[in-house]
Parts: structure tokens; sequence; C-alpha cells
């Protein structure tokens, strides 16, 4: 649910200091998942905590007004499971293995 327009977008002051102080090519550590994207923020590369390591995210443009945790997953996709999903994957081996012969 969106932030109510009169109090308008919520920026963690602790990162605001730490981009004022931050060099060039320096990468900005933060906890802040929730601190929306300011066109203050672009150019910067954010190290973004998603729960067990930091996600790097180099902010452009684009990313104005979205929060920084929309960049930084917290859980790993692996597959969807199953016969079919195992006998398609052995079928792809084949076709792989044939290629590699030729």
């Amino acid at each position: 649910m969106a932030r109510s327009l009169k109090k308008g977008p919520y920026i963690d002051q602790k990162l605001l200091e730490k981009i004022k102080k931050a060099k060039p090519g320096e990468v900005i550590k933060t906890w802040a998942r929730d601190a929306t994207i300011t066109p203050e923020m672009v150019g910067f590369v954010f190290g973004v905590h998603n729960g067990k390591e930091f996600v790097l995210v180099k902010v452009t443009e684009e990313m104005v007004g979205h929060k920084l945790g929309e960049f930084s997953p917290t859980t790993k996709f692996f597959k969807h499971g199953g016969k079919m999903q195992r006998a398609l994957e052995q079928e792809a081996a084949k076709k792989e293995a044939l290629k590699l012969k030729e």
C-alpha cells in the first residue's frame, strides 16, 4: 500500500547522510529496504541487505519512486519440480550432449 501523499516519501536520514559523504564509485551499505529512491540517489551503488547478504543495486533514473528493497530479492527461486520437468531437463541435456559431440 502506498504512503499518503501529504506525508511524502520515506527516506532514511542516515542514508541521506551516507549519500552526502559518499565518493563516486563507493558502495553505500544500507539496511533501509523501505527507503524510497530519490533523484539524488541516481548514479550511486547501494549494497541493500536482503537478510543474508548485501545485494549491489546501481540506481538509474527509471528506479526513482520505487523502494530500494524491490531490487534486492529476499528469496531465491529454484524451479518448479515434478516428473514433466525432469523429463524436459533430460531431453535438453541429451540435445546438449549431441551438440558437443558434433
